[in-house]
């Protein structure tokens, strides 16, 4: 038993120490992916009071240069505030969207906590959509235009950031008194913020896991059971004015980004759930077995679709995404199998459900005739 745990801990170390080493080579694979997109967002160079191409690659690694998701959430609006002259993030919890930080609006403080109407015009089109919408004034949730002014051209823009298929948070931009909104280029921020949060929250995950199965393994004790997701939502602990006090703070949110983990599994912890434990009735040893399983299983479904993107997408539309990533998907199942095929997680068969869940988004027709069920 002592050899499988020491050979665990080597495996866990060894995947941490790949992900350091290849975080260079990702991050300016990214920057090349997203900036291959330029074209198709309308085929039109930056604009020259943005900058330019030069400005436009330094923004993009300015946000790459974050460790910390805040970092690269106020990098994204430092970076957008070159082309839009007015920006302005907002975080979507619970289907309303609440004011994080904003860039060139006089007073930025105002634009904290202010909740932007959901269910109409740019912003719900945006959300529902999940895509860039660009809109007139008159379109826009009328307090905000109330608030805040609109532009001098009355043209704006609303950007949905999207974190693990679902839309986290909306970058408001317009071109304020006859400034600047370019709409390309600040697609392409919001497209690199996404991706580069993904990738450090993969790398954190990995870095969790390695830390959890050390400290399992030095204590009998099993781990409080921990939500299923494997994303560290960076709004997971951003809380409205009007729905909670909230101490004075130059930069709120700040916990947005490093206690969004610790904040959900100890509400899971302390929540009834524990009830619902599909693991309550075997031994506390085999339920860690279960569960390292599981997480192991996201990590590596998640490691195939972020070196993948291009091809889950392409997959996903043309129903043959196993023919395409065939060679990784059995690559990553014969990794699973000989870490726990002979465990008392293999029947759980837990990689090939995340899988199921994670690349096909529980659609088995998008996954084509030649996946086996």
């Amino acid at each position: 038993m002592a050899d499988g745990k020491d050979l665990q801990q080597i495996v866990e170390r060894a995947v941490a120490q790949v992900f350091e080493r290849q975080l260079p080579k990702l991050q300016a694979e990214v920057v090349r992916s997203v900036l291959a997109e330029l074209p198709a967002m309308g085929g039109s160079a930056p604009s020259a009071e943005g900058g330019g191409s030069g400005n436009l690659v330094q923004a993009v690694a300015t946000v790459h240069a974050g460790s910390t998701q805040k970092e690269i959430l106020r990098a994204l609006l430092d970076a957008g505030s070159q082309y839009g002259a007015r920006v302005a993030l907002f975080v979507v919890k619970g289907g309303a969207a609440s004011g994080w930080q904003g860039r060139g609006f006089g007073d930025d403080e105002a634009i904290k906590d202010f909740g932007v109407d959901m269910s109409a015009g740019p912003v719900s089109h945006a959300y529902q959509n999940r895509t860039v919408t660009p809109a007139n004034v008159a379109e826009m949730d009328q307090r905000f235009v109330d608030r805040f002014g609109g532009p001098e051209n009355e043209q704006l823009l609303v950007l949905p950031l999207v974190l693990k298929d679902k839309v986290a948070a909306l970058l408001y931009a317009d071109g304020g008194a006859g400034g600047v909104l370019d709409a390309a280029s600040l697609e392409l921020l919001v497209m690199a913020t996404s991706s580069w949060l993904e990738v450090v929250s993969l790398r954190k995950q990995t870095q969790r896991d390695s830390g959890e199965v050390a400290a399992v393994e030095r204590a009998p004790v099993p781990a409080p059971v921990q939500t299923v997701s494997s994303f560290s939502d960076p709004f997971a602990a951003h809380t409205p004015k009007h729905t909670a006090p909230r101490a004075p703070d130059p930069e709120p949110a700040a916990e947005v980004v490093e206690v969004a983990h610790a904040s959900s599994a100890g509400a899971a912890a302390s929540a009834p759930a524990a009830a619902a434990d599909p693991f309550a009735g075997i031994s506390p040893e085999d339920a860690e077995t279960h569960r390292k399983a599981q997480r192991f299983a996201r990590l590596l479904v998640d490691e195939i679709k972020l070196y993948n993107q291009a091809k889950v997408a392409e997959g996903r539309r043309n129903k043959d995404l196993y023919d395409r990533l065939k060679e990784d998907i059995e690559k990553s199942r014969a990794t699973y199998q000989k870490r726990y095929g002979s465990t008392a997680a293999a029947s759980g068969d837990y990689f090939q459900k995340e899988v199921i869940r994670n690349l096909a988004e529980e659609d088995l027709g998008v996954m084509g005739a030649s996946f086996r069920k």
